[in-house]
């Protein structure tokens, strides 16, 4: 009977767990973001979370205490590497607690956590194997909670006080004005004046663990592991039941936390997370298939910003509770890709690659399939109060979950009103154009548009009744239509703007624009030419460019995607500008269609898009975030090829020459999926102007030069600009060789160094002056000996001259003597032959007397010879020393040759022939062994 009836509970709960989840299938859910472990870069489980002022958020992670400060993640090993089971940040300290040892964080200058253990003050009072589960803060007292003690610290004194149950303890306890914990006996205590106070031992608690405990207006509020919540008032225990009762009871409660409004947030083991509402209400049931990444939930905490952060058994999820944007996703795969959506009549369609979709749009239920409508829809279009929807099939009249295709003859892109004709609509169909009409109330097929027969799957029709088309393969084309709508002409095609991939055409404030890759381009009607708008174009800067799509909404808002970015486009009243929205959405986490974006408005500020896998809605006025702050967290530098090394981020920096790559890291602890945080940097002293803005966390600069530096970084978030600015100053030196005492050093040594130059220039250039002046006066000296050998020259020439001139005055004074000789010779002959000889005997006698002393060879040779002697320098005697052997007749003909006389000239000189000179000339060579190449006559006159 037991199991019979344990059967049957179990049956009617799995068959409420089955309606409620068929109920909760269209349930528009807050976003979750997901980090897993290769993220964050840890161990799977976090067991304890916790925030503190400057919003990064902490976990108790498998591997170590865990820091994301919403742009980075960092793990601190614990100090005796051991798994840490609770954080709790209280003040500027970070307090943690692990196996066998506890103690708290402190953030260092340069932005990194330190450890101090205060469980080593205790160590010997610690017991073995304890580990230490969770961690309150009351009033100057941290508590420390192991499953065995409670250990209480006093910040103030810095002294321990000790809790020892009787049994051991399951969980522990903090409402605002009380501690309590529960033991193995299923007893609650509470904690006052350091000792225990049981609160209750009801036999409801009995076998029921307790998860949480809350403080109500009525007293407590007890939250139990199976059995759901309790209220404790004077001692009683009144059930207080919720939806989630019978869903909850099939699983295990491992978490809960009372949230900033009211309502609680329950982890299960098994069943994802619960958000119910303070009346106990089922708001919220997430799970594994519906988003997170684990249906286990270790851990829950609240942040400042009420985002709701979940420590999974694989994993940490953030569900963003106060999100402007809901999210849908099909994971069952039925509803498939949305194309195209609309309100009408209450209503939402969801037009999808699976067919066309419904639901109640005010209430949450399920969507229906409306029937006939199976495949691709590709637009929905409200007209004169009936619904179309633009198929592969063709064209439908939609009514509630009914279909009727009015048109099969090609599929249809989109439907538009004819100008001034209420009663006729024209499609873009995959092969031309056509027109419906209103006949007898009932809209008709009537006929195609002959003359264009290309897709038109983005057409404008103007009062002219001219059609501009954007095909994506072929550009843009231009026809006029004839005035019964049924014929088209004067086709053109548009050679510039050029075709483009996902390339858009659409009407907007009364011009035509076409968008693609190379910016958006408007029509001018006086020259029918598309012409760059600027304003839109700056869509696509940057190479933000994934979609030409160009949607105009309900309130004549224009609105483009782009990589990073929604954009909307407003005009203004007064002036018909347009202004630029930005909302920092990347499509990377849009998930839509590139090409197929679609946005649709559900009322004044509420719009839809589609995606991939469902939609997601958002509340444009309310896309404005509180201010946060910027934030530095982190200052790496380094030297070439060497490691980071954190710096200080509280202090301004100081950096040798050689530490000039430096490396910036900040942040926005914002931690919202569709709001991505943008930065803009600007670098004093190395920049003139701001960066481009960047949803990068960090910026690296290298090779700095030495200088004063100034980094700002400012933020903005979706709209709205973060309102203070992260500076940090630093100064990079120069190198010693380039500091001021260098280089007043320099200074000294090139005053030094120009004091020993010039002093060397002014000794070179004297010793170069006085070398001038030896040089000039050893010129001078040169030329006055050139001069006086020049002198010397010429007197020896003159000499020589007067020596020849003496020598031919000899020569002839000989001759004249010779002559003399022989004259006297003769007349001494003639005398002799005188016949009378009596008479002139006397006279003969005298006259040859006379003539005999006057007549003499040797006197005559004697003469000249001492005269030839003085003009010549004793050659005689030379000649004579040089050659021993010569005789006196050798030494005249020696004397005569030295006169340079001739055989002819000689021969009365020695009395004898021309012929006997010759001989005797040939025996002089042989005496003075001359060579038979050299003259005789030039070897005496070089004597």
């Amino acid at each position: 009977m037991t199991f019979k009836k344990s059967f049957n509970n179990r049956f009617i709960s799995l068959a409420i767990l089955i309606l409620f989840t068929n109920f909760m299938v269209a349930q528009d859910l807050p976003p979750i973001v997901k980090y897993n472990s290769t993220t964050y870069n840890a161990g799977n489980q976090n067991w304890m979370i916790s925030q503190d002022k400057n919003h990064f958020v902490y976990f108790a992670n498998n591997e170590g205490l865990l820091e994301f400060n919403g742009s980075n993640w960092a793990l601190y090993q614990s100090p005796n590497e051991t798994i840490i089971r609770s954080v709790k940040v209280i003040g500027d300290k970070i307090y943690t607690g692990c196996y066998m040892e506890f103690g708290y964080w402190v953030r260092e200058k340069n932005g990194r956590l330190k450890y101090t253990s205060l469980s080593h003050k205790i160590k010997s009072k610690i017991n073995v194997d304890e580990q230490f589960w969770n961690i309150l803060n009351y009033d100057q007292w941290v508590i420390f909670q192991s499953l065995d003690r409670i250990y209480i610290y006093d910040t103030k004194t810095s002294v321990f006080k000790i809790v020892n149950p009787n049994s051991r303890i399951l969980k522990s306890f903090k409402t605002e004005s009380s501690i309590y914990y529960q033991t193995v006996n299923f007893d609650l205590f509470e904690i006052e004046n350091g000792t225990s106070k049981l609160v209750s031992n009801n036999s409801i608690l009995k076998n029921n663990k307790i998860v949480n405990v809350f403080a109500i207006d009525e007293g407590l509020l007890i939250h139990t592991q199976f059995d759901g919540f309790y209220k404790l008032t004077n001692g009683n225990l009144v059930k207080f039941n919720t939806e989630a009762d019978s869903e909850i009871a099939a699983s295990s409660v491992y978490s809960s936390q009372m949230i900033a409004n009211g309502n609680f947030a329950v982890g299960t083991i098994s069943n994802g997370v619960f958000i119910l509402t303070k009346e106990g209400k089922v708001k919220y049931h997430i799970t594994q298939r519906k988003g997170l990444s684990n249906n286990t939930v270790l851990s829950i905490y609240e942040d400042t910003d009420n985002n709701l952060w979940l420590g999974l058994d694989n994993g940490i999820n953030c569900i963003n509770l106060k999100s402007p944007i809901k999210s849908f996703s099909d994971d069952s795969g039925n509803l498939g890709t949305v194309y195209a959506s609309i309100i009408y009549k209450g209503f939402l369609y969801l037009g999808t690659n699976q067919g066309l979709f419904y639901k109640d749009y005010l209430n949450e239920s399920q969507f229906k399939f409306v029937k006939g409508t199976k495949g691709q829809v590709w637009s929905l279009f409200v007209h004169d109060g009936v619904l179309f929807c633009g198929h592969d099939s063709g064209t439908f009249i939609i009514e509630n979950d009914n279909s009727k295709l009015i048109f099969s003859q090609s599929g249809t892109w989109k439907l538009e009103v004819v100008p001034n004709k209420k009663n006729l609509l024209l499609q873009g169909n995959y092969y031309g154009m056509s027109v419906l009409e209103k006949v007898n109330n009932q809209w008709v097929f009537r006929n195609k548009i002959s003359g264009f027969n290309y897709s038109s799957k983005y057409f404008v029709t103007t009062k002219s009744n001219e059609v501009y088309v954007s095909h994506e393969y072929k550009g843009i084309f231009r026809f006029q239509l004839d005035s019964q709508y049924r014929k088209g002409s004067g086709l053109y095609a548009y050679k510039y703007p050029y075709k483009g991939k996902n390339a858009g055409l659409s009407k907007f404030n009364n011009s035509i624009y076409y968008a693609y890759k190379d910016g958006i381009f408007r029509l001018n009607q006086k020259t029918k030419q598309f012409e760059k708008d600027n304003i839109l174009s700056s869509v696509f800067d940057n190479n933000e460019y994934s979609s030409g799509k160009l949607i105009i909404d309900n309130s004549n808002k224009l609105w483009l995607f782009s990589k990073n970015y929604i954009n909307y486009f407003t005009v203004n009243k007064l002036n018909s500008e347009l202004k630029k929205n930005v909302i920092s959405i990347p499509s990377s986490i849009t998930n839509t269609m590139l090409g197929y974006e679609n946005i649709t408005q559900l009322s004044n500020s509420v719009y839809i898009i589609g995606t991939t896998d469902g939609y997601y809605t958002f509340n444009i006025d309310e896309l404005n975030f509180k201010n946060n702050h910027v934030a530095i967290s982190n200052i790496s530098i380094n030297k070439l090829n060497g490691h980071l090394i954190s710096s200080s981020i509280t202090e301004s920096g100081s950096f040798s020459h050689d530490e000039n790559n430096i490396t910036f890291s900040y942040t926005v602890p914002i931690y919202n999926k569709y709001v991505i945080a943008e930065y803009q940097y600007l670098l004093e002293g190395f920049q003139d102007q701001w960066s481009d803005w960047s949803s990068k966390p960090t910026i690296n600069f290298k090779n700095l030069s030495p200088g004063d530096y100034k980094f700002k970084v400012r933020s903005k978030l979706v709209n709205s600009q973060t309102e203070n600015v992260a500076v940090y100053s630093f100064t990079i030196a120069k190198p010693w060789y380039s500091t001021n005492f260098a280089i007043i050093i320099y200074f000294l040594l090139i005053c030094l160094l120009a004091y020993y130059i010039n002093k060397a220039y002014v000794n070179y250039y004297s010793q170069q002056k006085q070398k001038l002046i030896d040089e000039n006066n050893l010129l001078l000296e040169i030329k006055e000996l050139e001069n006086e050998q020049q002198l010397m020259k010429l007197r020896n020439e003159q000499l020589s001259l007067d020596v020849n001139e003496k020598s031919r005055e000899l020569a002839l004074s000989t001759m004249s003597l010779i002559k003399k000789d022989e004259l006297l010779a003769l007349i001494r002959e003639d005398l002799k032959k005188s016949s009378d000889e009596a008479s002139s005997r006397s006279v003969k006698s005298i006259i040859s007397t006379t003539i005999n002393k006057n007549v003499s060879a040797d006197k005559a040779w004697n003469v000249f010879k001492e005269a030839f002697d003085s003009a010549d320098n004793d050659f005689l005697k030379k000649v004579k020393q040089a050659y021993p052997t010569l005789t006196p007749n050798d030494l005249r003909l020696c004397a005569y040759l030295r006169l340079n006389l001739s055989s002819k000239e000689i021969a009365p000189l020695l009395n004898i022939s021309v012929r006997s000179v010759e001989i005797k000339r040939y025996r002089l060579r042989k005496k003075m062994d001359l060579p038979h190449e050299t003259g005789l006559v030039e070897y005496i006159l070089s004597i």
